[in-house]
């Protein structure tokens, strides 16, 4: 007879930050899904009384997106291999992409945290390969940057 799994021990909730980092990608996947400007979208958000609320973390990931997003997607299209493209990735996959590009390059955020967090939302919001897939992805655009 085999007994109950062994416990990884208690499951902590996601922080504060991890949260807005999801809403944040939320407002990115929705804002390309209908065709709106991100920060129109945000303003937007920011107006109504939703949960989970619009964070200021959640508001300077997206801004920081749309600002950098020439350079973040030419990095992700650099460092994509041969037969991709960004249009061809799934459309969580690229802005949970470009999100972490932006975290990599343009806050102080130690890299490696800012990866651990993509793969962790590419887990639980996209394909079964999209978390190996984003963690090579940005491993390469890591390697580029340094």
């Amino acid at each position: 007879m085999v007994g109950p799994a062994p416990s990884r021990g208690p499951v902590r909730p996601p922080s504060t930050r991890t949260k807005a980092r999801k809403r944040a990608l939320d407002i990115l996947f929705e804002a390309e899904l209908r065709g709106l400007e991100p920060l129109a979208l945000l303003t937007e958000r920011r107006g109504e009384d939703t949960t989970p609320p619009v964070r200021v973390f959640t508001a300077e990931l997206v801004h920081g997106v749309v600002e950098h997003r020439a350079e973040i997607d030419q990095r992700i299209g650099a460092a994509l291999r041969e037969g991709w493209s960004l249009t061809r990735m799934p459309r969580i996959d690229r802005n949970l992409c470009r999100l972490a590009t932006f975290e990599i390059l343009h806050t102080e955020l130690a890299s490696n945290v800012a990866v651990a967090e993509a793969v962790a939302l590419a887990e639980e919001l996209s394909t079964d390969e999209s978390a190996s897939f984003v963690n090579g992805l940005l491993s390469r655009i890591l390697a580029e940057a340094r």
